[in-house]
C-alpha cells in the first residue's frame, strides 16, 4: 500500500494535491487525492509513462512549467 504521507514528505514540490518528486533526471508526479493516478516525466515535461487522462496530464504539465524554479537545486 502506498504511504501518502511519506511521499508527500519527500516530495520536492506539492501543488493542488499533486506531489512532484525528482528521480535522477526525471520527475514523478502523484495525485495525492487519487494515488492510482501518476505520471513519470523527463525534465522537459515529456510524459514517459502515466495512468492519468489527457486533461490531468495537461494540468500537471502546466503546474510543472509554471513552477519549475521550485524543482531546481
Amino acid at each position: 500500500m502506498i504511504d501518502i504521507m511519506q511521499i508527500a514528505d519527500h516530495a520536492d514540490m506539492i501543488i493542488n494535491g499533486y506531489a512532484f518528486t525528482r528521480e535522477d533526471e526525471n520527475i514523478k508526479v502523484l495525485n495525492l487525492n487519487n494515488p492510482i493516478k501518476s505520471a513519470f516525466m523527463n525534465q522537459e515535461g515529456k510524459v514517459l509513462e502515466t495512468s492519468m487522462d489527457d486533461i490531468e496530464i495537461d494540468i500537471v504539465k502546466d503546474y510543472l512549467e509554471n513552477n519549475r524554479e521550485f524543482m531546481e537545486d
